[in-house]
């Protein structure tokens, strides 16, 4: 049996992300859906809330090869992450990435992606709408 990391990070880490299909189906099915031009977020809140908000991202093929995909999914990790301050902390989101996606990221790299994903807080209700926030 392998031997905990002793790293805090990496053990709050993946905490925070989702990992099972259950888990992404629960929050496709039950979940509240918001979407814009170049992502889909999907948002639900859990019962049991002392943990944060945890982080699913889907980035299907038609966003293109696999280092592509990589890229776009470690960027729209960052994004949220910096855009998590002010997320409620009971809910699981699931962040999906549309073919434009791609070139989002190429253009405009992880500012462009961040104010994508921070429109689709906005319009969810799950960020404040008056002013800009500290992390967006």
């Amino acid at each position: 049996m392998p031997e905990p990391s002793g790293d805090p990070r990496g053990a709050r880490r993946n905490r925070r992300r989702l990992s099972r299909s259950g888990e992404f189906e629960r929050v496709y099915r039950e979940g509240r859906s918001h979407a814009g031009r170049h992502l889909i977020l999907y948002a639900f809140p859990r019962s049991s809330g002392s943990e944060g908000p945890r982080l699913g991202i889907s980035v299907g093929r038609r966003v293109g090869g696999a280092v592509e995909r990589n890229r776009v999914k470690r960027m729209l990790r960052e994004s949220f992450w910096a855009c998590a301050g002010p997320l409620p902390e009971s809910h699981d989101f699931v962040v999906v990435a549309r073919p434009g996606a791609a070139r989002l990221a190429e253009e405009r790299g992880a500012a462009g992606l961040r104010e994508a994903l921070a429109e689709l807080l906005r319009g969810a209700g799950l960020v404040g709408t008056d002013g800009p926030s500290e992390g967006l």
